[in-house]
């Protein structure tokens, strides 16, 4: 069964994104950014840190936004 949008934590999103060639780019207090060029566009991926929290489902549908990918590409 897929998980879906439910129970991804920071080191599930983290690994997706390295995955996909995003690099840490800078911290601003709990948040990360990653970035990752890809066809002249620049994609920019703020990533909360919280302890081993999930994220809510709107949280991660918006990173999976930011981050220009597909669902399929996040195994959703």
């Amino acid at each position: 069964m897929s998980r879906g949008v439910m129970n991804w934590t920071f080191s599930d999103v983290v690994d997706v994104l390295k995955e996909h060639g995003f690099t840490l780019s800078h911290i601003e207090g709990s948040h990360y950014f990653y970035l990752k060029s890809h066809d002249g566009k620049v994609y920019q991926v703020c990533v909360p840190k919280h302890g081993s929290r999930a994220f809510k489902p709107r949280t991660l549908k918006g990173m999976i936004a930011q981050s220009g990918l597909t669902r399929s590409g996040w195994g959703i």
